[in-house]
């Protein structure tokens, strides 16, 4: 049924259960929302039509968070997660719902392993909580860019993420940024032990 954002029927033969989720920002990093949602599953690499996006998202760290609007012509690539009711419940207080995000229900992406298009609930402010001029924290940028290549995101796409300008952040000790350098230290740890050659 449009607009549940329901994972019954699957992705790509699967039978997921709960909700899926279409992340497009920092989410997308699979360790990053685990953290957030024990039960997320991620489902495959997938694309919005007819969407942009950009950082007008004021976070309360003054930065700017990835947000999507309506923009004929472009595309979001993201990464698509079965998350279980009460996950979904915990990820609108972790997303601000109502406080800077809305979350929308009715959000029809594309597999890119092909298949029917997917419903799936997502978030996005609101014109009334966009603001001109903001950029990303180095941090959560780095997050972003790490989450697309984890999935498979298309090479064209991961280069334009890297083109985005970032910030440094003026508070090294911000409890966000060390919660994300140890997300991103730990998966650089694991692409490394996966990468060294194994003895026969």
């Amino acid at each position: 049924m449009a607009g549940t954002g329901s994972a019954q029927g699957g992705i790509g033969g699967l039978m997921p259960e709960g909700r899926i989720y279409f992340a497009y920002g920092s989410n997308m990093l699979g360790e990053r929302l685990l953290r957030r949602c024990p039960s997320a599953r991620a489902l495959g690499p997938a694309v919005l039509e007819d969407h942009a996006l950009d950082f007008a998202k004021p976070g309360r760290d003054g930065s700017g968070k990835a947000t999507i609007w309506a923009t004929p012509g472009a595309r979001v690539f993201g990464v698509l997660f079965s998350l279980e009711p009460g996950d979904c419940d915990l990820l609108d207080g972790f997303e601000g719902r109502g406080k800077g995000y809305d979350r929308v229900e009715d959000c029809v992406v594309r597999p890119m392993a092909g298949g029917a298009p997917v419903t799936a609930f997502t978030y996005m402010a609101p014109p009334a909580f966009r603001a001109s001029g903001l950029l990303p924290f180095d941090w959560y940028h780095a997050l972003i860019i790490a989450g697309a290549r984890q999935n498979g995101l298309p090479e064209e796409y991961i280069a334009r993420l890297e083109g985005i300008a970032a910030l440094a952040d003026p508070q090294a000790g911000r409890a966000a940024r060390c919660e994300a350098l140890d997300i991103l230290s730990s998966q650089a740890t694991e692409a490394c032990l996966q990468a060294r050659p194994r003895t026969p």
